[in-house]
């Protein structure tokens, strides 16, 4: 699995977060390039994002698979970053193109090693 570095945003680390880990697999080899450039737009947002504390994007290119590991202030700040027109613009051109699975959980005072720790679990599943 390939991750990016710990991309922080403009909320801080310490208090209870909302852990969220989403995974997409395609259907196609041929749509990683296009769902991987969508990624990264979405990425450049992050130090403007209202509740962000932080993220790391993944990928498996040989199982057609990449997503995120995003850590956020509350439930409201990922439905607001969830519902952004270039979010909503993403979601749905791929929707049809794959599967997504995605869970989540809210921990106190995240150690980002055992963040991805059971993020990397839960996506070892799928």
């Amino acid at each position: 699995m390939l991750r990016s570095a710990w991309t922080p945003g403009p909320a801080g680390l310490d208090g209870q977060v909302l852990v969220s880990v989403t995974a997409f697999t395609g259907d196609h080899l041929y749509d990683l390039p296009r769902i991987y450039r969508a990624g990264t737009r979405l990425a450049r947002l992050w130090p403007t994002l209202e509740g962000a504390v932080g993220h790391w994007l993944w990928m498996e290119p040989t199982r057609r698979r990449s997503g995120s590991v995003s850590l956020w202030t509350s439930p409201r700040a990922m439905r607001d970053f969830v519902g952004l027109p270039v979010h909503v613009q993403i979601m749905r051109e791929f929707r049809r193109r794959g599967t997504v699975r995605s869970t989540t959980w809210t921990v106190d005072d995240p150690v980002l090693r055992d963040t991805w720790r059971r993020a990397a679990e839960f996506l070892a599943t799928g």
